[in-house]
């Protein structure tokens, strides 16, 4: 339990950050499924339009400090190798 005035107010801005942080990690989470979705339904153009819109968000999120940034590139290499493999 916070104490001194500073630490309360400390507190009220990690709930605060705690929230944006959570919001932006559910939306990614959103746009890696819209490819996987497209990759299971086996559907290339859908999964390449899913791709382009996942990439920039997941690295918005690294910029944000979300994710770490070699999490980021990990995932969209993996997931446009599987894209690029779909035929």
């Amino acid at each position: 339990m916070a104490n001194t005035s500073s630490a309360k107010k400390n507190v009220r801005k990690m709930e605060r950050k705690t929230a944006v942080n959570k919001a932006r990690r559910s939306m990614v989470r959103s746009t890696l499924r819209k490819v996987e979705d497209a990759l299971a339904a086996g559907n290339k153009a859908d999964a390449q339009a899913a791709l382009k819109v996942a990439e920039p968000a997941m690295m918005r999120a690294v910029s944000k400090g979300v994710y770490h940034k070699n999490t980021a590139a990990r995932k969209i290499s993996r997931l446009s190798q599987r894209v690029k493999a779909l035929a």
